[in-house]
């Protein structure tokens, strides 16, 4: 194998490590106070109590600001396609 096949296999593998260690493999819980990115495909969000009625749905990149933090849901207000408060399943957050 020659240098410079070599270094374009490290280069490849490289790539190929960069590409999956930035994919978001591992969510987080929400913190209250701060407005959180949402990691997951799609978060619903619940309009009166956690596994409450549905009121919508946000979208991976979307936005969610914490009110009330802590447990397994969170409360606060839903940016994106809601733009109203409600519940939403903790540690979906990137």
């Amino acid at each position: 194998m020659t240098r410079t096949s070599r270094l374009v296999t490290l280069a490849l593998a490289l790539a190929a490590t960069t590409v999956m260690t930035v994919s978001p493999a591992v969510s987080a819980d929400g913190t209250e106070g701060e407005r959180e990115t949402v990691c997951a495909e799609d978060l619903f969000v619940r309009v009166t109590a956690p596994h409450g009625a549905w009121m919508g749905t946000l979208r991976r990149g979307q936005t969610f600001l914490v009110e009330q933090g802590g447990g397994d849901w969170v409360y606060g207000f839903a940016y994106g396609d809601i733009n109203r408060r409600g519940w939403v399943q903790n540690g979906w957050f990137c």
